[in-house]
């Protein structure tokens, strides 16, 4: 018998990760005691594991979300890292991590950590770069994978090779990158890796900053548009319909008035180059979760919050809008005047490039909607708030959702 999607669930602030099967929702682990670093998020590995980053702890937690039918522990591993976790990322064969740091519950960017992990040596580095809220991504080449670093002030990809990294003397040592790249200042937010072209992508205010590997060097290439009012605020690659995906934010700058923020879904189909993007309607729109038949987005707003799921026939078809589904309102949720991110409630999203559910959290209730293709299957709960809005990940087996490497 086929082995059912699950759902990983987890409450950041309770510090609580729960495994639900799907679509019943019947829970097959647990693990207490574990605070998933909310912006690293959950990362997909090659073997049908998941890896996240315990931020109190200072821990990456590698999860087989099938392993305890099997008799496995749910928890495959454990390796030190340097925290609070900003980005996660993992190169092609899901053995090599890297773990940079940011602010934390900080004001200004203060730690220059950067942490390498081999699972299979059972080894993890650390070394100093430079202060900062970077990113990561790992593309493959001869002679092992580059770490690369995507820095916002000023703008700049460094990358180093993982090998030296690994190399590196006990008690943090400062390391020099091998390539730098001249990014613009300021506005970096989001990174993909495709590991079929070996292209990596930043996003920026401007669009998508390109560079492709030639050996121990990357190579700039034209940025592509956002053809869209506004800016990208994240990127993800969808390893369905070999396309990037965003959310373009336009505007007031002033946080306070969010509920007049404009979005976009744009999208780039990675073969063809065509791009495009596909208004949403307005308020808070961060984070998007790729199915096998749908993008979904979660839109948050006063007159009332909505999943939003688009069906992408690319290359060359019609990418719409094909269902707003409401969403039951939050208790603190955020307000017209004071911002959406700072004391208030959130929602998660996540899906399966290899299934039709999307699940959306409802932020302070501990709930989770589940949907089958547009329509809402099932409410699941959970014994903690999932304040914040939780984090998701859902899994099924064999969804290629590890050609994504890049911590979601």
């Amino acid at each position: 018998m086929p082995l059912a999607p699950r759902l990983l669930i987890a409450d950041q602030v309770a510090g609580s990760i729960r495994v639900l099967d799907l679509p019943d929702g019947r829970v097959t682990g647990v693990v207490e005691g574990r605070h998933l670093a909310e912006h690293a998020g959950f990362l997909a590995l090659p073997n049908g594991h998941w890896a996240f980053v315990d931020d109190l702890a200072g821990e990456v937690v590698v999860l087989d979300p099938y392993g305890p039918d099997a008799g496995r522990p749910l928890i495959a591993a454990t390796m030190p890292v340097a925290t609070p976790a900003e980005h996660l990322a993992a190169d092609s064969s899901g053995r090599r991590l890297a773990v940079t740091t940011g602010l934390g519950r900080n004001q200004e960017p203060w730690s220059d950590l950067l942490t390498t992990v081999d699972l299979d040596r059972r080894r993890s580095v650390r070394v100093r770069t430079r202060v900062g809220e970077p990113g990561v991504t790992m593309p493959s080449g001869p002679g092992g994978p580059l770490v690369v670093l995507r820095h916002r002030e000023p703008g700049k990809l460094t990358a180093y090779r993982y090998g030296d990294l690994q190399s590196a003397a006990p008690a943090s040592p400062p390391i020099s990158p091998m390539c730098e790249m001249e990014l613009p200042d300021h506005d970096g937010h989001g990174d993909a890796y495709d590991r079929l072209t070996g292209r990596l992508f930043a996003a920026a205010a401007r669009g998508v900053h390109r560079a492709r590997r030639d050996g121990d060097r990357l190579l700039m290439e034209e940025p592509i548009a956002w053809a869209a009012p506004g800016r990208g605020y994240y990127l993800r690659l969808d390893p369905v319909r070999r396309t990037l995906w965003s959310c373009v934010r336009g505007g007031p700058s002033d946080p306070g008035k969010w509920p007049e923020w404009t979005n976009d879904a744009w999208f780039h189909a990675l073969d063809t180059g065509r791009t495009g993007h596909v208004p949403l309607g307005p308020g808070l729109i961060f984070r998007l979760a790729v199915a096998a038949h749908h993008i979904a987005y979660a839109r948050v707003h006063p007159d009332g919050d909505e999943l939003i799921l688009l069906t992408a026939q690319l290359p060359g078809g019609e990418v719409r809008v094909t269902a707003r589904r409401p969403l039951p309102p939050m208790d603190g949720a955020p307000k017209p005047g004071g911002t959406p991110w700072d004391g208030v409630q959130r929602r998660a999203v996540a899906a399966s490039p290899g299934a039709a559910l999307t699940a959306v959290t409802r932020g302070g209730h501990g709930e989770v909607h589940l949907f089958d293709k547009t329509e809402l299957l099932a409410t699941l709960t959970v014994p903690t708030p999932l304040h914040d809005g939780g984090h998701l990940a859902l899994t099924a087996p064999g969804d290629r959702a590890w050609e994504d490497p890049v911590g979601r």
